[in-house]
């Protein structure tokens, strides 16, 4: 199996240094679909042709670690989002306060770029909707494990809808982080202000 390197010249006659040659190309894979995206590239035209050779890979390489566009895509998007908050579990306010701040870091302005660029191909395809839920539902059910147990512990109310809850609070999130939909509102104490408006109904 023939072996591509991610620049024209790494790793002739020598063992280039630090992390494996896969795990090299994997990034810059992943790196050109981020910036491709970034640059306004949209998703529908994005093409497997165009990541190799932002990448500097060839097309072979892409598809022996991805079957086909879609999976590139949720990979790409997804790690581009960071990985996946881990609450503290102490505290139902404090978790879902660190949740809805979390959504607003500099890492989580490029994902919110990028996705708002997919948003018309997201509503027009179900392939995109489907990426864009591949990659948002790990997050969501973390948010959602959050207020199941609120309930159990008795800090919310036992007839509490959770998945209504899920959109009071990820909803104007989205519209704030992604559209800047009210520039009036700071980004100071936004979280802990969202938190506690969406509490006042869901405590116990």
């Amino acid at each position: 199996m023939t072996t591509v390197s991610v620049d024209a010249g790494a790793g002739q006659g020598r063992k280039a240094p630090g992390r494996p040659r896969d795990a090299r190309a994997a990034e810059a894979i992943l790196d050109a679909v981020t910036a491709l995206l970034g640059e306004g590239q949209s998703a529908d035209a994005l093409s497997i042709e165009a990541v190799a050779a932002k990448a500097g890979v060839g097309k072979a390489t892409i598809y022996r670690r991805w079957p086909n566009k879609e999976a590139l895509l949720i990979d790409a998007v997804a790690r581009m989002k960071g990985p996946l908050p881990e609450p503290a579990g102490e505290s139902v306010r404090d978790d879902l306060v660190m949740l809805v701040a979390g959504a607003r870091s500099k890492r989580s302005e490029q994902y919110g770029r990028v996705t708002a660029c997919l948003l018309p191909e997201m509503v027009k395809s179900p392939a995109m909707h489907a990426v864009y839920q591949a990659v948002i539902e790990p997050r969501r059910d973390v948010m959602r494990q959050v207020l199941r147990r609120g309930v159990q512990t008795g800090e919310l109310r036992a007839d509490l809808d959770i998945e209504l809850t899920l959109l009071m609070i990820s909803g104007p999130s989205i519209a704030q982080n992604m559209l800047d939909w009210n520039p009036a509102i700071p980004v100071e104490g936004y979280a802990e202000a969202l938190v506690d408006a969406v509490l006042r109904g869901a405590a116990a």
